[in-house]
């Protein structure tokens, strides 16, 4: 039902969990455990997948927060529960007892935390938030809530992997531009024009840019692994409707 990684794991006032399909209520497209609020599935079958995880935080099941994401550079520091889900990509807050949570399907979540400041953060990272700077963004709004760089920890979690995320001229030409000595994340495609995206890869570098204390991923590919996760290239592949969302989320502990 959740995956939880070690770098992670040894902090006793920090919960966090990637969260698989596995565990919940939802059926069909969605089995099971969908947590996408702006998916088509029905929404007390959503709500409850919610509740599940948060119940495996040990958190009421109204503390999982969400974002509208965007694929933007955008950070929310976070204080409560949103009455409505501003438009951004990442939060961070350092109030206990919030579960922020990243919705996925190929992207990559990103869960950081400064265990010694009491700060954590979230982040949504598509290629073009992570080639528009999400990763540092939620850096400095951490430093801002008084995280310090070289504290900070962050893991990525399951997110296609280059063998299965081929990318189109347009593509090549924008990241070619706009991330000059990033090529390296560039494999050749089969079609010509065409290449193989290393997203986990590029994510790393950006994390490591940042100047961070840790950075580490678990290199589990969502398109690969249909059993234990949800993927949107997969579903436009199959040619089906819809798709679950995974949740990976982290939290304070009160």
């Amino acid at each position: 039902m959740l995956i939880e990684a070690p770098e992670l794991s040894g902090h006793a006032a920090i919960r966090h969990a990637f969260f698989t399909r596995q565990g919940g209520v939802s059926e069909g497209l969605y089995a099971s455990l969908n947590g996408g609020t702006g998916s088509s599935d029905r929404p007390e079958r959503v709500a409850e997948n919610r509740a599940r995880m948060c119940a495996q935080l040990g958190l009421p099941a109204d503390r999982l927060v969400g974002l509208y994401q965007v694929h933007s550079a955008e950070v929310v520091t976070v204080e409560a529960p949103f009455a409505e889900r501003p438009r951004a990509d990442a939060m961070v807050t350092r109030v206990p007892g919030l579960a922020l949570g990243i919705a996925t399907a190929d992207c990559g979540p990103i869960l950081f935390a400064d265990p010694e400041n009491g700060v954590v953060g979230a982040a949504h990272a598509g290629w073009k938030g992570a080639l528009t700077g999400i990763v540092g963004a939620t850096v400095e709004a951490m430093e801002r809530l008084g995280a310090e760089r070289r504290s900070i920890v962050a893991v990525l979690g399951p997110t296609i992997e280059q063998p299965n995320y081929e990318v189109g001229p347009d593509f090549v030409a924008r990241f070619t531009a706009e991330a000059p000595g990033m090529e390296r994340f560039l494999a050749p495609a089969e079609r010509p024009g065409h290449a193989q995206f290393d997203l986990p890869g590029f994510i790393l570098a950006r994390l490591a840019e940042a100047g961070i204390g840790e950075a580490a991923a678990l290199r589990l590919c969502t398109y690969a692994d249909s059993d234990r996760f949800y993927s949107f290239r997969r579903t436009t592949h199959r040619g089906e409707p819809d798709y679950g969302r995974l949740i990976s989320a982290i939290a304070l502990l009160p």
